[in-house]
């Protein structure tokens, strides 16, 4: 099995969904037998590496996983742990499909038939399977309140709102799953401030939170996961201190990162922007990838806040270079056409923040684009 797939897994993952595909349960044996060889027009695998996971069955394609779950699901411990891991890679794009192993044994019909309209479905909403555009609404934090930078300049803000929360519910009533949170107090500072925003959205929404901004020490990594994100957001770290970096993915898990990329003609940037490197994009992805991780968001500086359009052949390039890459898109969204044009070129997600508050892409069109 090729170890560079969509979620690169540590070797040890590889081998336990070895030593799974050899000893499979009665029940696994009877919807493999229905799923291998292409028989529903998708090519499944069974016992499929994801991250720190084993996915009984799962199809690239329509990125589409079926878990058999035997009577110790039904244990409270379990289904916690169950639903975390399968939040975590739903955050990925992963739709899931769930039956017990009694629904297979008593009902094998009903199963096999819900497998195929979900197929069905996937495939016809995404016939590239890529999978549809994520929106990803940005909510930037100075003083507790949501403001928006332009080009990542402090001197150039604007107030959009006094209460983080109310703007976090309003995205979840537009059924948005993510939320990307920025602490630039703690950016400025190099040290996580607004955590308490942090903590209050995640214990008052179901938005999956990826938060970022002056995590410098592995004691910021920890205030960021126990107020409730799901991934921590890095940039400068990551080219600045890589050893240190690498020490968190491995104690962390590196599918817990979300890894930012600023980038300048094609070269990445620190700092606020204000420091330019020789380091290829190219190059920095690649490197990462290689250290497991799984989602990278690209920021071209040039286009941020000013709602001229997003870097599309600069994210035509990532993409071609990287297909199994959950690849965001981050800055210059002006409109729901460029939503459009970056779900068409195979972006996985897109990070909206001023054409959302300034109303160029409304609540009401988020709305829409989630019921498609």
């Amino acid at each position: 099995m090729n170890e560079n797939m969509f979620y690169k897994a540590h070797p040890l993952i590889f081998k336990k969904a070895e030593e799974l595909r050899n000893n499979p349960t009665h029940s696994e044996s009877l919807l493999w037998h229905y799923v291998k060889e292409n028989q529903f027009g998708i090519k499944f695998r069974r016992q499929h590496p994801a991250a720190r996971y084993v996915l009984d069955f799962y199809a690239h394609k329509i990125k589409l996983a079926i878990e058999i779950d035997e009577d110790v699901h039904s244990m409270e411990e379990v289904k916690r742990n169950d639903l975390e891991r399968q939040s975590r890679l739903e955050s990925l794009g992963i739709q899931f499909l769930r039956f017990s192993v009694q629904d297979l044994e008593k009902d094998l019909d009903r199963v096999l038939n819900t497998i195929k309209i979900k197929i069905k479905e996937l495939s016809q909403s995404s016939p590239s399977g890529a999978g549809r555009l994520q929106v990803i609404p940005a909510i930037d934090i100075i003083d507790g309140k949501c403001v928006r930078l332009e080009q990542g300049d402090y001197n150039k803000i604007s107030l959009y709102h006094k209460e983080p929360l109310e703007v976090a519910k309003k995205f979840e009533d537009a059924g948005l799953k993510r939320l990307h949170l920025v602490d630039l107090d703690g950016a400025k500072a190099g040290a996580v401030k607004n955590w308490k925003v942090l903590d209050s959205i995640a214990a008052k929404t179901s938005l999956i939170i990826d938060f970022g901004g002056g995590i410098k020490t592995e004691k910021d990594v920890e205030i960021v996961f126990n107020s409730g994100a799901a991934l921590a957001t890095v940039g400068s770290i990551a080219v600045k201190n890589e050893e240190e970096f690498v020490k968190w993915l491995l104690k962390f898990g590196a599918e817990k990162f979300l890894l930012g990329a600023d980038v300048k003609n094609e070269k990445i940037t620190v700092s606020g922007w204000q420091e330019e490197t020789k380091i290829w994009v190219y190059d920095f992805i690649q490197k990462y990838i290689d250290h497991g991780i799984q989602q990278i968001f690209c920021t071209d500086v040039s286009k941020d806040g000013k709602l001229e359009g997003p870097s599309f052949d600069l994210y035509k390039n990532i993409i071609s270079k990287f297909p199994e890459l959950f690849f965001i898109a981050s800055g210059g969204v002006s409109s729901a056409d460029d939503l459009k044009k970056l779900e068409e070129i195979g972006c996985k997600a897109a990070i909206v923040g001023k054409a959302i508050y300034e109303n160029r892409i409304t609540l009401g069109d988020l709305k829409k684009i989630n019921s498609q």
